[in-house]
């Protein structure tokens, strides 16, 4: 009578006898769980690559030359308008912090768009760059048609901007694709407001998976652009309706913002946020916030909040600059993973202000 073996002692017996050939020794039960269940591990890698991951090398043979496209458009815009690169740098910023890094901010109304987070608070009449993009978008479609996401262009954009105004630079991951809806709502909601205390902002960026670090170091974009009296005029005159204005101010810098903004003036003349080097990228925003010449709440408030974990990062970055571009760097990269749209989901807008077939 032949007895015939299980399948599962079958393959027991042939797995130990493919680890004794390899090994030319006898099995060692850890030893050959640990080695299968690594092979296994790297089969699946291989085999079912994550959608959600992106990649510096995205385009690398769809659109080669997308980095150096974006580069020409931004020196060009910069030629005319020395406010543009800030003014870029912040639309990925308001755009990541929104439904994530997915070009809503983008958006105007029309078709099942109904509300533009254009014309939301942090944004309306505030946020510009508008017609750069568009022009960026329109030369990338000239080179590689239907490839580059207008939410990749956003990213791209901040990352040349701030290397062009002497700040760091940084391989942009890419492989975003855009989203198919704005959201009004969320962006009067989730965007930091410059007259927030230093808790709901903080609150607002760990919404979104980004840290203490990331808050400093991203708020260091204020070193290059400007801002308008409504942002901050609350501070000057009567600050948090006590009749006088913020105490952390300088005096000096006091006078001299009180003098742009006259209590009863325009709320939309412009004033430097790092009154020192207006449109350079450089370290200059966390020296002045040492000595009380932050223009925004929000500025001061990471350095002049008693017992804020903000406080030390500032000074360290005040220091050095060095540790501030990295740290930059980094946080942009980090806000740039908010929840982007990946593989299948969303769009490429050939129009970056409509959604397809709108």
């Amino acid at each position: 009578m032949t007895v015939k073996k299980s399948p599962r002692l079958f393959y027991a017996s042939a797995k130990t006898r493919i680890w004794e050939r390899i090994y030319k020794k006898p099995i060692n039960m850890f030893s050959f769980n640990y080695l299968f269940t690594t092979i296994f591990l790297v089969l699946t890698f291989f085999l079912y690559p994550s959608n959600a991951q992106l990649s510096s090398t995205f385009y690398s043979s769809t659109c080669p030359n997308v980095s150096s496209i974006v580069r020409s458009v931004v020196q060009q815009a910069l030629q005319s308008d020395p406010r543009i690169a800030a003014s870029l740098t912040r639309l990925h910023f308001h755009d990541c912090f929104v439904n994530g890094c997915d070009g809503s901010i983008l958006l105007d109304v029309g078709g099942n768009i109904t509300l533009s987070e254009k014309t939301a608070g942090p944004n309306n009449n505030s946020a510009r760059g508008f017609d750069v993009v568009d022009n960026i978008k329109t030369s990338i479609e000239n080179s590689c048609p239907g490839v580059v996401s207008c939410a990749d262009i956003l990213a791209l954009a901040a990352e040349v901007s701030v290397s062009l105004g002497g700040g760091p630079s940084w391989n942009v991951l890419l492989g975003r694709r855009d989203g198919l809806i704005a959201n009004q709502s969320g962006a009067n909601t989730s965007i930091p407001n410059p007259t927030e205390s230093l808790a709901n902002v903080t609150a607002k960026f760990a919404a979104v998976g980004l840290n203490i670090t990331d808050l400093v170091a991203l708020s260091g974009a204020h070193s290059f652009g400007r801002a308008q009296c409504r942002f901050f005029n609350q501070r000057l005159f009567n600050f948090s309706g006590t009749g006088s204005p913020d105490p952390t101010l300088n005096t000096t810098y006091l006078a001299t913002l009180q003098q742009n903004c006259p209590q009863n003036g325009s709320g939309n003349t412009l004033n430097n946020l790092d009154p020192s080097s207006p449109d350079t990228f450089d370290n200059n925003y966390f020296q002045n916030l040492l000595s009380n010449q932050g223009l925004l709440q929000t500025d001061q408030e990471l350095f002049s909040t008693n017992g804020a974990a903000t406080v030390s990062v500032v000074n360290n970055f005040a220091a050095n600059q060095t540790a501030f571009f990295q740290a930059f760097a980094q946080s942009m990269i980090n806000m740039g993973n908010i929840s982007p749209l990946t593989g299948s989901q969303g769009e490429i807008r050939s129009d970056c202000k409509r959604v397809n077939g709108s």
